[in-house]
């Protein structure tokens, strides 16, 4: 059987792109209008994704007959029809951002589609956005189902519930992929045994081999060697020490700038070197200078070593480096990932806090839970990063409605040849 083809609508950084392709599919063209997700994409699934705002997008721009298109997938913005947002309603133009979906299906008519979205779409407004979605691609000549999906079922480390609308103008079944994974320790579904379904992928089984190794922040290397595997983007937000696990001691930041400038004085090391020896690019720099908004204290680790290097006396050694668990409050943003199941779903905003209750999740480690491989390598700034890879669908799950739908279109090609 020939390649079969694909061409993808809000690609974002391409994970839905990449579980196809995975399965086997050439893709002819992708778009999306967020720079830093196409300039991942580009480096790494192709040159063939566009940076452009669908609405401005001629079908006839985009390659590919109706003969020559198998599939046509997108994940539109969901930003209006998420839970999460309190004000979403049929007013919010992102809301119908599908109908853009719909007109490239309609002058294309691919032999499927796939469409995935949040949870709450199909409890919008009663049910009724759902059902308009369905009735309008049915009324372009498209049998149509949907279905709600935890990529957790599917081997993906995370619990990440996501609708699935799959499509067809062929004759075919729309057939979703069986599961593969449960939470066997709570299950009293005998389904679950007689399919001999493995047992849910921990976020320890998945990360945890990254747990003690220091991030990348603010470092001049790419990537750090772990195990021999060069792990790219293990860098993460650090904003959980003041508020949730820091220092024991008050610390006066231009007390201990002043004490690090005379030991730096008196052996010699000059910052540029101090960068270097730390593989920082600019980090050094901030620990000699006496400005609250742009100096700052080193961490325990860096501590230490700067000690070996400057040779100064243990004045400090106690305030600097000893910390503490503070009370914790128990809010969205200050939630500890679990280890001993699949992670909660892995959003666009800030990630949860790390078990080791000193950073949150790193990009690298949230591209994990989302089934990404370790040298897909994201860019952008680490929020960027967060945002492209908390909007992807997992690569896995991707992947395995990919193949259902090789195996649908193949058989049905057998029939008719």
């Amino acid at each position: 059987m020939p390649q079969k083809t694909l061409i993808t609508l809000f690609s974002g950084a391409g994970g839905m792109d990449l579980g196809f392709k995975k399965a086997g599919f050439d893709i002819l063209w992708a778009c999306d209008f967020n720079k830093d997700a196409v300039n991942t994409y580009r480096k790494n699934i192709g040159d063939h994704i566009d940076l452009v705002d669908i609405k401005t997008v001629d079908s006839k721009d985009i390659p590919g007959t109706p003969k020559e298109v198998d599939v046509i997938i997108g994940g539109f913005p969901c930003q209006g029809f998420s839970v999460a947002n309190n004000n979403r309603s049929m007013k919010d133009e992102r809301n119908f951002l599908y109908l853009e979906m719909l007109r490239i299906i309609n002058d294309k008519q691919p032999k499927f589609f796939v469409a995935e979205n949040v949870k709450g779409l199909i409890s919008m407004a009663g049910g009724k956005v759902i059902e308009m979605i369905i009735e309008d691609f049915k009324k372009i000549g498209y049998k149509v189902e949907y279905k709600l999906l935890n990529a957790a079922d599917y081997g993906v480390p995370q619990a990440r519930e996501r609708v699935i609308i799959i499509g067809n103008r062929i004759g075919a079944e729309n057939i979703f992929p069986e599961p593969t994974h449960a939470d066997l320790s709570k299950t009293t579904d005998l389904f679950s045994f007689e399919k001999e379904l493995l047992p849910h992928i921990t976020v320890e089984e998945a990360i945890g081999y990254l747990a003690d190794v220091e991030i990348q922040n603010g470092k001049t290397s790419e990537y750090v060697l772990v195990n021999g595997e060069k792990i790219y983007n293990h860098i993460a937000s650090t904003t959980v020490h003041d508020t949730f696990f820091g220092r024991k001691y008050e610390v006066d930041q231009a007390e201990i700038c002043d004490y690090l400038k005379y030991w730096r004085s008196k052996s010699g090391w000059s910052t540029k070197r101090i960068d270097e020896h730390f593989g920082y690019r600019h980090t050094a720099g901030h620990w000699f200078r006496k400005d609250n908004k742009s100096g700052s204290i080193p961490k325990p680790s860096d501590w230490w070593e700067l000690k070996r290097l400057l040779g100064f006396d243990d004045k400090y050694d106690e305030v600097v480096t000893t910390f503490v668990e503070k009370e914790i409050k128990f809010e969205q943003s200050l939630r500890i990932t679990n280890w001993d199941r699949p992670s909660d779903t892995i959003t666009a905003t800030s990630p949860e806090i790390h078990v080791n209750r000193q950073r949150r999740l790193s990009a690298r480690e949230c591209a994990i839970l989302q089934s990404f491989p370790n040298d897909f390598i994201f860019t952008g700034s680490l929020n960027s990063m967060y945002r492209q890879i908390g909007n992807a669908v997992p690569v896995l799950l991707a992947e395995k409605i990919a193949t259902k739908i090789v195996e649908q279109i193949e058989t049905v090609e057998l029939v008719t040849v």
